[in-house]
């Protein structure tokens, strides 16, 4: 899933390597899939955005938008974007594939559910989501992202009844800080993620924060986590301590093996020990 780091990493890819490529041909929902959400009729993708200019990327929570010429893109949660050389390889299912004139390809392939949008950028694209991601700061801002604004997101009484979890990677308080992440965040602020927000110390407040900003900041820097990918099909340099990879093991701080359990509608990843 695309989230903080990954839409960092892909936006920046984008950025640095495909600026000035010309799209030569467009071919949208070329493969059906039930929960992969486009903007209006994809056949229309096409007229769009054939004979357009790639100019830039961004990163907005876990979405990454993408500029050209004409037109805005953007792609969030289970799309995997990946980059084909000329000549190279493409996959045989994809629900979004743009080539350039130098026959290279960029595709876009839903995993589990995911956005594909596109649209011409004088128009308004009305989506709640991407509206918030625009509006809300980002961890990856700490000037804006300050410890007094996540003390207001955790001040209000419906959010101090909640869990650790819940509170952080729902609702979009945090946007493109889902369950990927916050396993690793939870872990290194030793904070179980049932843990109820009205029982945090200041002192585990404090470090919970810490953790969020120090933990997002690395997994960026490092091109997102190893459970992920980039544009290039290459995981991530960051190396997720709590995730399936690590179910079982012992964890690196004092030994106790890592276990995996279902809470809320997911899988979350602990240490016993850590996270009491």
């Amino acid at each position: 899933m695309i989230e903080i780091p990954e839409a960092t990493t892909l936006a920046r890819q984008i950025r640095e390597d495909l600026a000035g490529r010309r799209v030569v041909t467009v071919t949208a929902g070329a493969a059906p899939h039930k929960f992969a959400w486009y903007h209006g009729d994809p056949a229309g993708y096409a007229p769009l955005l054939e004979g357009d200019t790639l100019v830039t990327a961004a990163a907005h929570g876990g979405m990454v938008e993408v500029h050209t010429q004409r037109a805005l893109l953007l792609f969030h949660d289970g799309v995997n974007l990946r980059l084909h050389p000329a000549a190279g390889p493409i996959p045989a299912k994809h629900q979004l594939l743009l080539t350039f004139e130098d026959d290279s390809a960029l595709s876009a392939s839903v995993q589990m559910y995911g956005g594909l949008y596109a649209w011409d950028r004088r128009e308004t694209f009305d989506n709640p989501y991407y509206r918030i991601a625009l509006e809300k700061p980002s961890p990856l801002e700490p000037e804006q992202f300050t410890q007094d604004y996540f003390m207001q997101l955790l001040a209000g009484p419906d959010v101090q009844k909640l869990s650790a979890k819940a509170a952080l990677a729902t609702e979009q308080r945090i946007p493109g800080l889902g369950n990927g992440v916050l396993q690793d965040i939870l872990w290194k602020a030793h904070l179980s993620p049932r843990r109820k927000i009205n029982s945090l110390t200041g002192e585990e407040t404090q470090a919970l924060y810490a953790s969020l900003m120090g933990t997002l900041a690395e997994m960026s820097r490092l091109r997102g986590r190893d459970t992920e990918k980039d544009l290039y099909g290459i995981p991530g340099g960051y190396r997720s301590v709590m995730s399936a990879k690590n179910a079982g093991a012992p964890c690196p701080a004092c030994g106790w093996a890592i276990v995996k359990e279902a809470y809320m509608g997911g899988s979350v990843y602990t240490c016993p020990n850590c996270q009491r």
